[in-house]
């Protein structure tokens, strides 16, 4: 029986975090980024659910402890394992951890409370169904008592520090899409408070003071994305379910 190695989507859809990731790559490798978000595969990916689990627990306990942290990335390490893959996944995990725990005291995050991530819900840019969360959300009030609001989104990439370019597209989108879905009544995103923080460096991203623009672009790029999505054909030697 054939086995399939990869599932087709037909529909244009990616994360924000991928968007951000296209708008910051070579003609070439947007292509590659297209393809691997319309073919996704079959086989399991690793996954940092638990490195980021811990990393927002340590931010919502309390002032960040370091040695905390340490201790979280050797128990997800030495975590009993039912299968090589598991193993692997536990150990991607750990050096998630590991690694933060060693920059954290260098981070510089803006004063506001911090409290939990926020899943906002997929809207479609220009035939693209974008996805976006925050790991964090943040608020301050203004000396005129006004309510500022942004959010904290993490991301890592192991021994690769973040790319400028690509922070700066995804907090930029932050700030575009937090301002689509607020409510004046609650409070008014804010660019310094709409934060990629890259794992690896502690280094910070706020959203830039053309964020608007730049969202704006995003959406365009997206009618690009949705034009060219029905043409890009699957990886060589892929077998598509539903394709």
């Amino acid at each position: 029986m054939e086995q399939f190695t990869h599932t087709l989507r037909p529909n244009p859809q990616m994360s924000a975090a991928r968007l951000a990731d296209y708008m910051a790559a070579s003609e070439q490798a947007r292509r590659g980024i297209v393809q691997s978000c319309k073919y996704r595969p079959t086989v399991r990916v690793v996954q940092h659910a638990e490195a980021r689990a811990a990393i927002k627990a340590a931010f919502l306990a309390g002032p960040l402890d370091a040695k905390a942290l340490k201790e979280k990335a050797d128990f997800i390490r030495n975590k009993l394992s039912d299968s090589v893959f598991e193993g692997e996944v536990n150990d991607h995990n750990a050096d998630y951890v590991a690694k933060f725990a060693e920059v954290a005291w260098e981070l510089d995050l803006p004063a506001a409370v911090i409290s939990a991530g926020a899943d906002f819900p997929a809207h479609s840019m220009n035939g693209v169904r974008v996805t976006f969360a925050t790991d964090l959300s943040l608020q301050r009030v203004t000396k005129t008592n006004r309510v500022r609001t942004g959010g904290v989104v993490l991301r890592y990439a192991k021994s690769k520090a973040l790319s400028p370019k690509i922070a700066m597209y995804h907090s930029a989108y932050a700030f575009g899409r937090m301002s689509q879905v607020a409510d004046p009544d609650v409070g008014e995103p804010e660019k310094k408070l709409c934060i990629v923080l890259d794992a690896n460096t502690a280094q910070t991203y706020e959203a830039p003071g053309n964020a608007g623009y730049l969202y704006k672009e995003m959406g365009a790029a997206c009618l690009a994305i949705a034009e060219r999505w029905a043409a890009i054909k699957p990886p060589p030697g892929a077998v598509v379910k539903g394709g």
